[in-house]
């Protein structure tokens, strides 16, 4: 193809990543390096009988009138994204200079709300993204080998989950875990402890959490890989169970491989959608035990009468650059792939 067909081609494609990708990053990118203007005072005496007393207030009428002329903020520079609320590379090294073990170094770490967060968002996607792709793979596998009279129901009934608004899910597994509900009620009977509650543990916070974003996402993983599952070829299984290949064999040596591609779009999904988990979060009232990346950008945009803009664009610049890392080694198996297969 010509260079000059091939720019006109890809220009619509060019065109829409640069207007929707492109510029909101850099927007937020700019946005992440002010902070909002401090409030001008005036200081005024009220004279009396017995002297004056000096008494600040808000100048109401410039602080709006400086607004108006920097809607932006104050410029900060690069200042937001090293303070306290983010990478806080002076208390992070503060910690690492008077800590006395590597366990109380991490342990003052992750009390700073910014790793806090992290932890959480990197853990829950450590976790859920493996436990969707395995399970995912196993469903489709067992639905595809059902006889045709039940495929369509065990279907229907395992993308239930999907049809679901997360915030709805969310809000239906909130109370069922609570001690009213069928899950809290039967472990404190199980337990005969009428006080234990999963919503009052970090650690059963977290697990319930992470069993709430495997059985939503599932869906997605199975009917994505049924579907590959309709594509491999009938003469290579048939070639393979000539050959003495037991289930297992094939389905480590035949259909993984043919399900490779598909399986490194569902890590990158995934790995994205689980980055930003937020809903379960806000719908468990889970904030005293679980904060993600994407709750602390909520939370600063939600201050209020006085939203946190360059502090949640901040927050945002560095979550992206987090997916672009974690995305990286599958994006580099993906090319690799593509160049083996082009040569």
């Amino acid at each position: 193809m010509k260079h000059r067909t091939f720019f006109w081609f890809i220009l619509p494609t060019l065109s829409a990543m640069i207007l929707f990708i492109a510029l909101p990053i850099v927007s937020v990118f700019i946005q992440s390096l002010f902070v909002a203007h401090e409030q001008v005072l005036v200081v005024s005496e009220s004279c009396g009988p017995f002297g004056c007393t000096p008494t600040t207030s808000v100048d109401l009428e410039a602080t709006a009138k400086l607004q108006e002329e920097r809607p932006l903020g104050q410029f900060n520079g690069l200042g937001t994204y090293t303070n306290r609320s983010h990478l806080a590379f002076a208390e992070v090294g503060e910690a690492w200079a008077s800590s006395a073990s590597m366990g109380e170094f991490f342990s003052k770490v992750y009390n700073l709300p910014f790793y806090s967060a992290l932890t959480f968002t990197l853990a829950y996607t450590a976790i859920v993204t493996p436990l969707v792709l395995v399970l995912g793979m196993a469903i489709a596998v067992g639905v595809n080998n059902l006889p045709n009279m039940l495929k369509g129901l065990a279907i229907f009934i395992s993308l239930l989950p999907f049809l679901v608004t997360p915030l709805v899910g969310s809000l239906i597994l909130f109370w069922m875990v609570d001690s009213d509900g069928v899950i809290g009620a039967t472990i404190q009977n199980i337990f005969n402890d009428p006080t234990l509650s999963l919503k009052a543990s970090t650690a059963l916070t977290w697990i319930m959490l992470m069993f709430y974003g495997v059985w939503h996402t599932l869906p997605f993983s199975f009917i994505t890989f049924y579907a590959g599952l309709q594509t491999v070829p009938e003469d290579t299984m048939e070639a393979a169970q000539i050959d003495g290949a037991t289930k297992w064999q094939r389905m480590i040596h035949v259909i993984v491989p043919h399900l490779a591609p598909l399986v490194s779009f569902v890590t990158l999904m995934m790995i994205m959608d689980n980055f930003r988990v937020f809903e379960p979060i806000v719908s468990f009232k889970a904030e005293a035990h679980a904060q993600s990346l994407s709750w602390i950008i909520y939370n600063d945009l939600r201050e209020s009468g006085n939203p946190l803009y360059g502090s949640a664009g901040a927050t945002s610049l560095i979550t992206i650059i987090l997916v672009v890392i974690l995305m990286t080694p599958v994006l580099i198996r993906t090319w690799r792939d593509f160049t083996r297969k082009s040569h």
